[in-house]
């Protein structure tokens, strides 16, 4: 899968409390992926096997910044969606707006975003090219908005990319398996064991 010269990446795309926590934003609004709910536990494997072989994890953290008088600012076509987000969510420094707890002691850097990739207005290209990444593997949710804006975003700047197939979810599995096809004409498609395996 790669050359001893190669140095992977992993970036885990919005797995955060308020996005899949019992007790976050969307829960609240009943906006939860059911196949969502089951990625931390896959994708714990590959964080520690993509550190064990030198490389990094990243996470990105959807952020609602608040205006001045501390209410967010969303976006018409976000708000028009989830009518429920308020005063809190996704706020930098909160709860909601932290990595799940499976996940949060493998991640490595975060970057905080506004929209859908994890590299539009944020450090995440700088960290990895400090860091010396070449290759990178991209997971989280959901597969049709943030993973496959930023595995687009990776393709343009030249990293070699892998998405884990079952390392990602969307609202639906036709809209899921439609965006994975799409993507794999910009990037590698594998799941979990098989990322893992060839890793190694």
């Amino acid at each position: 899968m790669s050359d001893k010269q190669s140095k992977w990446g992993l970036i885990i795309i919005d797995l955060q409390n308020d996005f899949l926590h019992a007790n976050g934003a969307y829960s609240r609004g009943k906006a939860t992926s059911a196949e969502a709910l089951l990625l931390a536990d896959r994708v714990v494997p590959v964080a520690k096997a993509v550190k064990q072989h030198g490389g990094m994890v990243a996470a990105s953290l959807f952020t609602l910044w608040p205006d001045t008088h501390g209410d967010p600012m969303i976006s018409p076509h976000l708000f028009a969606n989830r009518p429920f987000l308020k005063k809190g969510d996704f706020k930098m420094g909160g709860w909601g707006h932290a990595n799940l707890d499976a996940i949060a002691s493998h991640v490595d850097v975060t970057v905080n975003k506004v929209a859908y990739s994890a590299f539009f207005n944020t450090q995440l290209d700088w960290f990895l090219r400090r860091a010396g990444i070449t290759h990178l593997a991209v997971c989280g949710i959901v597969t049709n908005g943030g993973v496959a804006s930023t595995v687009r975003d990776a393709h343009m700047r030249d990293y070699h990319t892998v998405v884990i197939s079952d390392g990602c979810a969307a609202f639906s599995h036709k809209i899921h398996d439609a965006a994975i096809e799409d993507m794999s004409t910009v990037a590698t498609v594998m799941d979990c064991k098989t990322f893992i395996q060839q890793l190694g």
